[in-house]
């Protein structure tokens, strides 16, 4: 069985104190909650002082984003190396946000892919289609597109296959109030999971798949009862710590009935 995980995107949100201070209190707010990986992608700033506050903690440190380069002239960017030597394990790429206002391609993307697997770090790579997409049904069209180029010419050893996520965040969903609904959520991961299937076979089953755009902790269950549903990757609703303890607590209480 796939274990649950639920991804905290903190986007451009908190200062360094701010973020301490969450970190201080929110492990306590999820001490009884086992099974679930629990990932924080912070600003860089706050990585280092995460990184401490997150040790002897069950909790997982994780980025926004990365360059693909170990080192070099690269102005204003981070290096997967830099990345590891803090501690962070996962890394979202490609993220709607980061294609739309940074102009990120899939050739981008998927040195970022190949750059994560070499240093050691595990992809969250993030699929979706905008309203206009969505509305002319060219939904399953571009997540196919999204995935095969993120992953082209991917020779991935079966240790690794396991160590990437897929997010599905429509991105028409993120930030709205108004999240695709369960089955339809469902009903794409299906879709994403039997491209993986195309392209690795069945042990491409062991990757989890999350869905995020307007994630609560109201709906949350809606989405991780689902059978090819891993998780969530969480934006707004992770920022307070009691709100995104709600959330992981309620994923927790359904794995238990």
């Amino acid at each position: 069985m796939r274990q649950k995980i639920v991804v905290a995107n903190w986007k451009m949100y908190k200062t360094i104190a701010e973020a301490e201070d969450f970190m201080k209190r929110f492990p306590g707010e999820v001490s009884g909650v086992k099974d679930i990986e629990i990932v924080i992608c912070p600003p860089f700033i706050s990585l280092p002082g995460l990184s401490v506050l997150m040790k002897g903690t069950s909790l997982i440190l994780g980025a926004q984003n990365m360059y693909w380069q170990k080192e070099g002239a690269f102005t204003g960017e981070i290096s997967p190396l830099m990345l590891r030597e803090i501690g962070v394990e996962y890394v979202i790429i490609g993220h709607s946000e980061r294609r739309k206002y940074f102009n990120e391609n899939d050739l981008c993307i998927k040195r970022k892919i190949a750059a994560s697997f070499a240093y050691g770090l595990n992809p969250i790579l993030c699929v979706g289609e905008n309203f206009e997409q969505r509305s002319s049904n060219e939904t399953e069209k571009i997540i196919r597109e999204q995935i095969f180029s993120a992953l082209e010419g991917f020779n991935l050893e079966e240790h690794q296959l396991p160590k990437m996520v897929v997010a599905y965040e429509p991105v028409w969903a993120i930030g709205t109030g108004t999240p695709a609904g369960g089955d339809d959520a469902e009903a794409i991961a299906i879709y994403i999971r039997s491209l993986l299937r195309e392209k690795w076979g069945e042990v491409s089953d062991q990757i989890r798949i999350l869905y995020g755009g307007s994630v609560k902790p109201e709906n949350i269950t809606e989405f991780t009862g689902k059978e090819n549903i891993d998780g969530a990757l969480v934006g707004n609703s992770s920022l307070k710590e009691n709100i995104f303890a709600d959330l992981i607590n309620a994923v927790f209480r359904e794995r238990r009935v």
